[in-house]
């Protein structure tokens, strides 16, 4: 029998990546509250963000779906200075971002977590990433292509945010939204196979 996928997500890269994989899957995207905590880690805010959506997509299902799918929820973000730095709010927010990045190292953390009627499990994939100097001139031509507005940390590595990055110490797919390795291994321990 064939165990029903769902990502609880409407994320084009998620499902790009999944399908690379070779999972069968329909995306049921969730509105959750993305805030933090008053004091919580970056580490603490993306599980529970990864959490919240897979629970809140299954929380949608059917009881006769319940019984048989299994809910993949993921998010990411970037740490810096002990700090979560999530979608930027507008092009200032933007450019104080990429501004605070630029010539550092910070983290791409991503947490998926995958649900079904019986358990769940969180992991959380870290990867360094080391940032070239970018300048307020470069900053301001990056935003008026689009890209980085929902961008966790206001850049898309895979795309023309890759100029920034000097190197990357991890798992790549997870920077882009999701994590090959990782997320293939949960999926096989929950028992859906390619």
């Amino acid at each position: 029998m064939t165990i029903p996928l769902i990502l609880a997500s409407a994320s084009a890269r998620r499902t790009a990546l999944l399908e690379q994989m070779g999972f069968a899957h329909q995306q049921l995207p969730v509105d959750i509250d993305e805030s933090g905590l008053p004091g919580e880690p970056p580490a603490a805010l993306v599980a529970r963000l990864a959490e919240q959506k897979a629970r809140a997509a299954f929380a949608r299902l059917g009881p006769t779906e319940q019984r048989s799918a299994v809910v993949l929820g993921s998010d990411t973000l970037i740490a810096y200075a002990g700090e979560s730095l999530g979608k930027p709010a507008d092009k200032e927010d933007c450019i104080a971002t990429l501004l605070r990045l630029s010539d550092n190292l910070h983290q791409v953390l991503t947490a998926i977590c995958v649900v079904n009627a019986a358990d769940s499990e969180t992991q959380i994939i870290t990867t360094e990433v080391q940032f070239a100097p970018v300048t307020r001139a470069e900053i301001e031509r990056y935003w008026a292509t689009g890209e980085p507005a929902d961008k966790a940390g206001s850049y898309a590595i895979q795309g023309i945010g890759g100029q920034f990055v000097r190197s990357v110490n991890g798992s790549v797919s997870a920077v882009i939204g999701l994590p090959l390795y990782e997320t293939k291994c949960l999926l096989h321990k929950f028992g859906v196979v390619e």
